[in-house]
């Protein structure tokens, strides 16, 4: 068992403990693989988010630099990308889910537009 994850129990314990349903959690050594284009379809959409993420960080850059944004500006960009990391994060780590992951790669693109949008509007 990997003593850092949202386990609720012991790895070869047969069903959760307490009937609670565990959503996120490292892989366990008996798991199964995930698909291979299962894990190939969330690592290009998460590609796409880290680039997305990148340019914003740019924009973001040359804006403070260039002066004329106000003080929020960086601090906000900082905790919408964090939130899409986040989200991001939740998605692998439960990718034996059916549709969790992609629910989660989902609303990390929330975040991540409303960061292109500030950027771009500043």
């Amino acid at each position: 068992m990997v003593p850092f994850g949202w386990e609720t129990g012991p790895a070869d314990a047969p069903e959760p403990i307490d009937g609670e349903e565990v959503y996120f959690r490292f892989p366990g050594v008996d798991d199964p693989a995930p698909g291979t284009r299962r894990l190939l379809a969330m690592s290009i959409y998460a590609s796409f988010l880290g680039l997305a993420g990148v340019g914003v960080g740019i924009r973001g850059l040359v804006s403070q630099i260039g002066g004329g944004v106000p003080g929020w500006y960086v601090p906000v960009l900082a905790f919408l990308g964090m939130v899409s990391v986040a989200f991001s994060v939740g998605a692998f780590l439960s990718i034996h889910r059916r549709v969790l992951p992609w629910l989660l790669l989902l609303g990390a693109a929330v975040p991540l537009i409303a960061d292109v949008m500030l950027a771009v509007a500043y």
